[in-house]
């Protein structure tokens, strides 16, 4: 790796990572309800179903080259100039069949009003590919500070031509905008502050020699998008798109969290683990803090939202989706029982266990897809999320028996260390959730009953932390007091 990596520089582009998902948090907190109180469930769930089919291919197209360029000694650059023109003859070359089969594709996904929508967001295929390469540079460098300010400003425009163009009547029109010109102002900045300029250099041997290493790298995440999406594909075809549409937009709201956090945080891990993969006794000590301090962030989050799903969605997505307040709650709690493994994969990724994360991934992707399948079939969307917690449930337990048997550790002592603090999250949600459900009467007023509910849970879940996790929090405290502190200068001899 070009640039050393230590626990300053980890800290620092976290934390560049976080402030920058924080802040497209905040707008998003504000337009997801907005939106959804102006475009219709239909509207919604047409354009989650033409963006999973575009994500999919985008994921296939880039065969992983980009994140193994991350890993390379060295920036060669006949390399990356190879990686940047094979991703987009792929991508081009991938938007053009989506083009030409957009109604059949649509069709077999069970929503043909969709066809059009996957046509247009068809040209999004190369729009997001011709970044990877300029994103991976940063990536190799630790330089994650620059893409965290693009990352911002992209979302942020996209969100607010989203809310003119929806409040301006243009329906589901003003979706789209949002996704293109997102994609548009990012692609321009990572090439602007990577500093790259393609060249027109190719060698299929250099790409070839990557191909190991990235086909292993696309096949788990191949799996693990087949897990994230293939609820919404089961749910458009045997629901209809109004029940894809209350899952999409309750599923971006819950989703909030896990992107102010997780992809802030496993962005940097990936190169920062790959570093420490000949360290047992660094890395596994990076593993538990990383994994104990987003459990602790994430949790009482997810958790949280479950207790108040009900007021959550009346106030702030409007009577047209009060029906389907329990799916919130539902995906909130599934999202909430995976928060311990939101390290596990940049984990296995950075030390060499790609074939292990790829079956592991296989298996949770064939898993997931039958269980909520087998809930919407036999009940509808709320069997459906339930399913999908049960599975969720199995899977902690098994990525945590991958991960601590890869790391050398006994997997009931780090279960139990990793998984405490989502255990008091959910004695926080289960009394947040007991008090409104027995005294909420007492508060009639919706938005108050958010209120209310929110800080009671915060104070409870901030005094069960003191009392649980003194270690967790002596450690922070000892970090911060390190890094504050002056070095002290050795006199010479």
């Amino acid at each position: 790796m070009p640039t050393v990596i230590n626990a300053k520089s980890v800290t620092r582009n976290v934390a560049w990572s976080v402030l920058s998902k924080t802040g497209t948090f905040g707008l998003k907190f504000v337009t997801v309800p907005i939106l959804a109180r102006v475009l219709s469930p239909e509207e919604f769930g047409a354009v989650a179903v033409a963006l999973t089919i575009v994500q999919f291919l985008a994921m296939i197209g880039g065969a992983g080259l980009a994140s193994a360029l991350i890993i390379q000694r060295d920036e060669e650059m006949e390399t990356i100039h190879s990686v940047f023109w094979a991703n987009l003859a792929i991508s081009c070359l991938m938007a053009l069949g989506l083009y030409l089969w957009a109604e059949e594709i649509a069709t077999l996904l069970g929503a043909v009003e969709a066809a059009y929508l996957v046509k247009l967001m068809a040209f999004l295929i190369p729009l997001q590919l011709s970044g990877d390469v300029a994103y991976a540079l940063l990536a190799r460098r630790m330089e994650f500070a620059k893409d965290a300010l693009w990352s911002m400003i992209s979302e942020s425009a996209g969100a607010v031509i989203a809310l003119v163009l929806a409040l301006a009547g243009f329906g589901v029109w003003a979706l789209v905008a949002q996704l293109f010109l997102s994609a548009v102002i990012r692609l321009a900045g990572l090439y602007a502050v990577s500093r790259y300029t393609p060249r027109l250099v190719m060698s299929p041997r250099k790409v070839l020699a990557l191909s190991r290493f990235s086909l292993g790298m696309m096949g788990s995440e191949v799996a693990n998008f087949v897990t994230f999406q293939s609820p919404m594909v089961v749910i458009s075809r045997h629901l209809g798109l109004a029940d894809a549409g209350a899952y999409s937009a309750a599923n971006r709201f819950a989703s909030i969290p896990n992107q102010v956090v997780l992809s802030a945080v496993m962005g940097v891990l990936f190169p920062a683990f790959s570093t420490m993969m000949e360290d047992r006794a660094r890395r596994s000590s990076a593993l538990m803090l990383s994994t104990q301090v987003t459990t602790v962030l994430l949790a009482p989050m997810m958790f949280g939202l479950w207790a108040l799903a009900e007021p959550a969605m009346r106030v702030l997505f409007g009577a047209q989706w009060a029906y389907a307040w329990p799916v919130l709650g539902l995906l909130a709690l599934s999202k909430g029982i995976l928060t311990p493994c939101s390290t596990f994969v940049p984990y296995l990724k950075g030390i060499g266990y790609g074939g292990t994360l790829f079956w592991w991934a296989i298996l949770r992707a064939v898993i997931t897809t039958a269980a909520v399948a087998y809930g919407a079939m036999t009940g509808g969307l709320v069997d459906a999320m339930v399913w999908l917690c049960v599975v969720n449930a199995v899977v902690l337990v098994g990525y945590s028996r991958v991960v601590f048997r890869a790391d050398e550790m006994s997997f009931l002592k780090g279960f139990f260390i990793c998984c405490r603090p989502m255990l008091t999250a959910a004695i926080m949600a289960v009394v947040v959730r007991l008090l409104l459900d027995h005294y909420g009467s007492l508060v009639p007023n919706q938005v108050l009953q958010l209120i209310a509910g929110a800080a009671i849970g915060g104070l409870l879940y901030a005094l069960l932390v003191l009392a649980t996790e003194r270690a967790l929090i002596s450690r922070l405290m000892e970090f911060v007091h390190r890094r504050r502190a002056p070095a002290v200068e050795v006199p010479a001899e």
